[in-house]
């Protein structure tokens, strides 16, 4: 494979939260062994470590777990499009051509057992000139209470079935609804994948109206922005139709109102391109 086809590991670095937690757990064994009296209040601060640890894994633009995309640089004039839980072969090909339509550029964060039952379509996608990026093989519901085995497999699947069908490996995950924990970012490192979040999302799986889909990401929509959308599971309007076809071509007129241009996720993470 070419250099743009194989996923290189990264360097791994902890946060000062993970290398805190680490060193707190060792602490605490050796004052339990010296100590043992006092196990009420060394169990009190492991408590309250893996509290903040909770804590700080439900918030998707954290980065104290570790590295984090929420922006593109503004000098880029650009907005980031995103689509999470596809491919969907009823959605995503009518997105392809409204996206198409309007020269507009997307990453889509797929699915690992959908791309592996849609195989073509995720190869459109990268067709049509957009990036297929990892959102994990099943999409588990727990995947942030996975232990570091369980979230490898997790990834490698997805990296695995998307490379097959579109002959490139992604280079950014993004977690099912953002949420994390401790062991991610170190599986991320081996796969050569940087975690990327979103400034602005439009709740696209509960929203019925494609105005306030629309609204909810044009609303003080500025440069550097990422957007998140969702062409799996999309919201239905009463009519049955997926509200986000109504409303992707209206966000799609506000971001060329303000001058911005519509592009996917760059290749590596800023601090990683050259």
């Amino acid at each position: 494979m070419s250099d743009s086809t194989v996923s290189l590991p990264r360097v791994y670095r902890r946060t000062a939260l993970v290398r805190a937690t680490w060193a707190s757990h060792v602490a605490a064994l050796a004052a339990l062994g010296f100590a043992p009296e006092r196990w009420p209040w060394i169990l009190g601060a492991l408590a309250a470590n893996h509290l903040t640890i909770g804590i700080t894994g439900l918030i998707p633009t954290s980065r104290l777990l570790g590295p984090n995309l929420t922006r593109l640089p503004a000098s880029a004039g650009a907005v980031a499009l995103t689509f999470d839980d596809g491919p969907d072969p009823e959605v995503t090909p009518k997105i392809l051509d409204l996206l198409e339509e309007r020269g507009a550029r997307a990453s889509f964060f797929v699915i690992g057992k959908r791309v592996e039952a849609h195989p073509d379509l995720a190869a459109e996608i990268v067709r049509r000139g957009h990036a297929v990026e990892n959102h994990t093989y099943r999409h588990r519901h727990d995947f942030s209470l996975r232990g570091p085995r369980a979230l490898d497999r997790e990834v490698t699947a997805a990296q695995e079935a998307i490379a097959a069908a579109t002959g490139s490996y992604p280079t950014w995950f993004r977690a099912p609804a953002g949420l994390r924990g401790v062991f991610l970012e170190s599986v991320l490192a081996r796969h050569g994948l940087s975690l990327a979040a979103w400034t602005r999302r439009a709740y696209d799986t509960v929203v019925r109206d494609p105005e306030k889909i629309a609204a909810n990401l044009g609303r003080g929509l500025a440069a550097g922005d990422v957007l998140l959308l969702h062409d799996g599971s999309a919201a239905r309007t009463v009519a049955g139709r997926p509200a986000l076809l109504d409303a992707l071509p209206r966000l799609l007129d506000r971001i060329a109102e303000r001058g911005l241009l519509a592009l996917p996720l760059p290749r590596r993470a800023p601090e990683e391109s050259a």
